[in-house]
């Protein structure tokens, strides 16, 4: 693609920016980067007034091995509603944190980072008519994938590099559909991408599961009592009556009752954080008032915004010196933690479960990890193990029999994690970590992308 580099200084991150020019075709796009081409960023028009915003970071520790390509990671943030680019990238596993100063554990060291705010409507990402924001998260999958076919035009290094899709919370329901998506499409010579595999991190991919998971697991760290639990588990009947009914909608709400009843009788029991108290967790900001987003059940972002230590907020800095930076965000857009617009939309999708999707992957041989934080309760550990279990994969009773390996990290003593491995399916244990596993165990998570990636840098 031709560039005219155009050299802008914006302190304090001295980056450079230059325009691209909007490209004809199945997706016009606009391509935005750095001189040295170690960032790119941009917008797809995936449909007529759709938009999505992806930000590329190319690795400084790439290299070109031969026989072990370098890998790309595209990260898949939740809510859903949240937004990749701001809370994945700033406060997770991105080369800066929110203060833009170096993240000594950016995953940036193990493979090329591609964040999307995504879908449509998702921070940076915007709607022309809020008719079109996605209702499925099919309808995510097909917008996705006309993404990646924009981008192995426009970032070379694709073209040669295994993309890994890592996702958390709701984004692992991303993640189970794109991957489909994206494998169906290369059998079909529809795109010319290597699917190295898709990574599941403390994801929401059955909610059935997940919701009768939290009583016994509370009950068991003394967070509810045995009369609370009677009451919350005919609450958790609810949401699996409705959920086998197919009464999509309804079983959303039963199961935000059922959380709003948890934080009653819990003290007010952090879910992505069960020794923790909602407020407390080091990882976030608080929902303004009165939103839709203060229900327990859209609090995605708050988890993160607390460890903000310094002068900046991740609000702050989106909406000020990043907006200035990329150049092509519209004026008039406010970039937000979590849109309540794209949450809503999919009200008739969110507790649909993708194990079906999980299994055509594993079907079609693309490796899929599932690791999940000791300490999470909103998509916990036991529920990700029940999930597992209801797997068709031919595989599975083998894997199920197989010891757990433990891990460790760093020069610190003791166990971090436990894994388990049988062919293309791998489960992480990530010990003291809650929903957020790369921003609570920084050195374990880079550790285990490393591996999920074998990233030559490993």
């Amino acid at each position: 693609m031709d560039r005219t580099y155009c050299p802008i200084a914006l302190l304090p991150l001295l980056l450079c920016l230059c325009l691209g020019s909007l490209r004809a075709g199945s997706a016009a796009s606009i391509t935005t980067g750095t001189p040295d081409g170690s960032e790119l960023w941009g917008y797809v028009e995936v449909r007529p007034k759709a938009h999505l915003f992806w930000w590329y970071y190319k690795s400084p520790q790439r290299t070109s091995t031969p026989g072990k390509p370098w890998p790309t990671v595209l990260w898949l943030q939740g809510g859903p509603g949240a937004s990749g680019v701001g809370l994945g990238n700033f406060q997770e596993i991105g080369p800066l944190d929110v203060n833009l100063k170096p993240r000594n554990s950016t995953w940036l060291q193990k493979a090329d980072l591609i964040f999307v705010d995504n879908p449509v409507g998702v921070g940076y990402s915007y709607v022309e008519d809020d008719s079109l924001l996605v209702t499925t998260d099919w309808q995510q999958a097909a917008d996705a994938t006309t993404l990646l076919k924009a981008l192995v035009k426009e970032v070379p290094t694709l073209q040669s590099s295994p993309l890994f899709l890592v996702a958390e919370s709701y984004g692992g329901k991303y993640a189970a559909t794109l991957g489909a998506s994206i494998a169906r499409a290369v059998r079909a010579g529809e795109l010319k991408i290597t699917l190295g595999g898709v990574a599941l991190g403390d994801s929401f991919v059955s909610p059935v599961d997940f919701t009768l998971s939290y009583v016994p697991l509370l009950l068991s760290v003394s967070r509810l009592d045995d009369n609370a639990g009677d009451e919350a588990n005919k609450k958790a009947e609810t949401v699996k009556e409705q959920i086998a009914a197919g009464q999509w909608a309804a079983s959303q709400k039963s199961w935000n009752d059922l959380l709003a009843f948890i934080a009653t009788k819990s003290g007010n029991v952090d879910v992505y954080n069960f020794l923790l108290d909602s407020g407390m967790d080091p990882v976030s900001a608080d929902t303004p008032a009165g939103s839709p987003s203060a229900v327990q059940a859209t609090k995605y972002s708050t988890y993160l915004g607390s460890q903000d230590s310094g002068s900046n907020t991740i609000y702050g800095i989106m909406n000020g010196v990043i907006k200035r930076k990329l150049k092509i965000i519209p004026k008039d857009l406010q970039w937000e933690e979590l849109s309540d617009a794209v949450y809503y939309a999919l009200v008739n999708d969110f507790m649909k479960p993708r194990i079906d999707e999980i299994d055509e992957l594993l079907s079609y041989g693309v490796n899929v990890t599932v690791y999940n934080g000791q300490l999470d309760v909103i998509c916990s550990t036991p529920g990700a193990e029940a999930w597992v279990q209801k797997l068709k994969w031919g595989g599975l009773t083998s894997f199920l029999s197989l010891p757990r390996q433990p891990l460790y990290c760093g020069t610190s003593k003791g166990t971090k994690a436990f894994v388990r491995s049988y062919k293309n399916l791998h489960f992480y244990w990530i010990l003291g970590a809650g929903h957020y596993v790369p921003a609570d165990q920084p050195c374990i998570a880079l550790s285990m992308i490393g591996s999920i990636t074998q990233s030559p840098a490993s």
